[in-house]
């Protein structure tokens, strides 16, 4: 398991701020020497986008236009901030800020405190669970611990947004969203979670983000301290700001404009906290001189992996699916995807731990494999697996299935059945031993149909649902045992799973896995009702369950294999159908894959103008079919043989006198520029000029690689060359 940019291959300080910018791709040194004014940079999975923005900053600060106390870069992991520390620090760019939006405005909050509002400041809670417990208790409502967490969040929901008590049934209502109580009851609890606050004095980690607003709107004095101190700002995954983080950062930039954002609106996948994408597409509306730099050249992915992730997504609809981005792999063809369907979930289980198994025996570390699922009540059969085929695993963004507390309240329940059964009124009818664990779990709150919504009453729901199928399947290959023998097995188990597996195969949801790599990745589950999940109804939903199965596709570097069960348990009825996301992607399904291609999904730079923005609405596409060799006819998916329209392999029909020419014209063009000659043009770039000798700016705009600014700038000489025309390498402007 390794960071999308891997920490341990920093390269040594450079010795200047020009060398800050060597190896950087022409669009990632766009971003990196755009440092004057608004700057949205639309970043692809795999893209370098780290790279990018941390050199920008350190190539800013090395040439001495940034001063690196003034610049605050902020991130939504602690974990990517200090990676983002770590690379400025590599670079030579020392003491620029980089933090989370809550760690940043706790520290001008804590700073300012005094000044501002006077006194001690509270109590920061790292928990509000118990608060809210508390305010339930206050309202004489009963929860128990999974709607204590749905409650929580419901309350964490509305502060992100900035919804208050008696505003939440009504901006519930219109967001969509699966209440785990009746809106005016969860409104009265929210009330009265802030007035507990208030009495005792605390607050909570929403709180630092709205007090700091609020200082920052009540206090001018402040804000232009505030405003004095930092006064460059770049973003990551911008996608995910909620309104409450957008007027944060608003108050800090006040009326200057030197920010720089970077996201991808395909990668949101946590609109249930609040995060939405429309600041990301909307940046160009609210910054009309913005320059946007798109980056899809994709470092990370195989060209089977990004050809599935775009196909993936030119079947997305929604405001997010009209501006996505068609990754370009810059990698060796790798192995094609491996679709397996199974008969059940213990057969996929077992299937996926016996092709780890293989793949660790041939040498592949198993840190550089990852079993991806979408809930995390998936995670026990496959713990089993692993267990079984003498493979270490380790789990990621959640507990170990035994040690979650509902599991281990279950087992204390099954034990004491199994000791004192017979004086259990709860047993009396029951036949067998799936009967009788159904019994004792109906008392833990399992039920024979899940519960409508997400949360943390539906994960509880999953674990006690996942026993009771463990039972069933224990019955069936011991159909003599007794409940005590099912608590002997689970207790065996408990004690397998818990054995020191810190190298192992990760196990994780999709959400946990963001951020993520791996070399072999394996998606598992995607059967219709869990990919997408069954809970997802709107088309919203729906389209943010496939950005979520795009997202787990992009995490693999060269080995992908995803499976579905046709029934959860052996023998079981087998009426599950593979995920509608993978029609048109999978061999032998309907539908034509690929679909229409992004709107403007190629990299590039577009700088502030009247035209359309990169970031407005597209207008509708007709389809397009993938590119295909002009030789062979074979369909293309790597970035040089897309640019030359042809195989590497097929034969060429290049003019060579012309090829040579423009190489000679390209090295004046470098020298006068001072950039690489790459940035003017690449070289697969010209000899698909060469090849193809246009006659005119529409047949030279054609070409892969020669964007609307090149044409601009070079298109005059290179239409010359291609003539036969003398050319002394004059600029012809930008």
């Amino acid at each position: 398991m390794t960071a999308a940019t891997h920490s341990t291959l920093f390269p040594q300080v450079p010795d200047s701020a020009d060398a800050v910018l060597d190896g950087l791709d022409p669009e990632q040194r766009e971003v990196a020497t755009a440092l004057r004014g608004p700057v949205c940079v639309l970043a692809g999975a795999g893209t370098g986008k780290t790279r990018a923005i941390t050199h920008r900053i350190a190539y800013g600060v090395r040439a001495g236009i940034l001063q690196p106390t003034t610049v605050l870069a902020v991130t939504f992991t602690n974990r990517a901030a200090g990676e983002m520390r770590g690379r400025l620090r590599q670079l030579g760019a020392v003491g620029v800020q980089a933090r989370t939006f809550h760690s940043a405005a706790l520290r001008q909050l804590q700073y300012f405190w005094p000044k501002a509002i006077g006194g001690a400041m509270p109590r920061l809670v790292d928990r509000k669970i118990q608060l809210v417990a508390d305010a339930a208790a206050a309202c004489r409502v009963r929860l128990d611990r999974g709607e204590l967490r749905d409650v929580t969040a419901e309350i964490e929901w509305s502060k992100v947004t900035q919804t208050v008590p008696a505003d939440y049934a009504l901006a519930a209502a219109k967001a969509g969203r699966e209440t785990p109580r009746d809106p005016a009851e969860i409104a009265q609890l929210y009330s009265a979670y802030e007035e507990l606050k208030r009495g005792r004095g605390v607050i909570d980690f929403e709180d630092v983000l709205l007090l700091t607003v609020a200082v920052l709107q009540d206090r001018p004095d402040v804000a232009q301290q505030v405003r004095a101190q930092y006064q460059h700002f770049v973003v990551d995954e911008y996608q995910d700001v909620s309104p409450l983080q957008q007027r944060l950062l608003d108050l800090w930039l006040g009326d200057r404009d030197d920010l720089c954002v970077v996201g991808d609106a395909s990668q949101t996948i946590y609109s249930f906290t609040g995060a939405t994408p429309d600041h990301l597409l909307d940046f160009r509306l609210r910054h009309p001189g913005a320059t946007v730099v798109k980056l899809v050249r994709d470092y990370r992915s195989t060209p089977q992996v990004v050809h599935l992730a775009n196909g993936l997504l030119a079947q997305a609809r929604g405001r997010a699916a009209d501006h996505r981005l068609e990754l370009v792999s810059q990698r060796p063809a790798g192995p094609e995807p491996v679709y397996t369907e199974y008969t059940d979930e213990p057969a996929e289980a077992e299937g996926a731990a016996r092709r780890i198994r293989e793949l660790v025996d041939s040498g592949v570390p198993p840190a550089e494999i990852a079993v991806l699922f979408r809930t995390n009540s998936q995670s026990e059969i496959y713990e089993q697996a692993l267990a079984d085929a003498g493979v270490p695993y380790q789990l990621r963004g959640a507990e170990r299935f035994f040690d979650r507390p509902e599991v281990r309240k279950a087992g204390t329940a099954l034990r004491a059945a199994a000791r004192f059964g017979g004086n259990d009124a709860l047993l009396d009818d029951t036949v067998d031993l799936p009967s009788q664990v159904r019994a004792v779990l109906s008392g833990e709150g399992w039920t024979t149909e899940p519960p409508a919504g997400s949360g943390a009453v539906r994960e509880r729901w999953e674990s006690l649902a996942a026993l009771v199928h463990l039972a069933q399947d224990f019955a069936a290959a011991k159909p003599d045992a007794t409940l005590g023998d099912l608590v002997a097995e689970l207790d065996e188990r408990a004690g397998a799973q818990h054995a020191p597996t810190v190298q192992g195969v990760t196990l994780a949801s999709l959400h946990s896995a963001k951020g993520l790599e791996w070399d072999v990745v394996f998606l598992v589950g995607l059967a219709e009702g869990m990919m997408p999940i069954t809970y997802a109804k709107t088309d919203e939903q729906i389209e943010e369950e496939r950005r979520l199965l795009y997202v787990g596709v992009t995490r693999a570097r060269e080995r992908l294999h995803l499976s579905w069960a046709l029934a959860r348990s052996p023998g079981g009825r087998a009426g599950r159908r593979p995920s509608r996301f993978l029609d048109g992607l999978r061999p032998g399904s309907a539908g034509a894959a690929g679909g229409r291609l992004a709107a403007g999904g190629a990299g590039g730079v577009e700088r502030g103008s009247s035209g359309r923005s990169a970031l407005a609405p597209a207008p509708r596409r007709t389809q397009r079919a993938p590119a295909r060799c002009r030789v062979c006819g074979r369909s293309l998916t790597d970035a040089g043989e897309m640019k030359l329209m042809r195989c590497e392999g097929c034969p060429s029909d290049m003019d060579e006198g012309v090829y040579e020419r423009l190489l000679a014209w390209r090295a004046v063009q470098a020298e006068r520029s001072g950039q690489p000659a790459f940035c003017v043009f690449t070289d697969k770039t010209l000899m698909a000029i060469a090849e193809t000798v246009p006659d005119d700016e529409r047949e030279l705009s054609r070409i892969p690689g020669v964007g609307a600014r090149k044409l601009t700038r070079y298109g005059a000489d290179v239409l010359a060359i291609c003539t036969g025309q003398e050319v002394d390498g004059a600029d012809n402007g930008d």
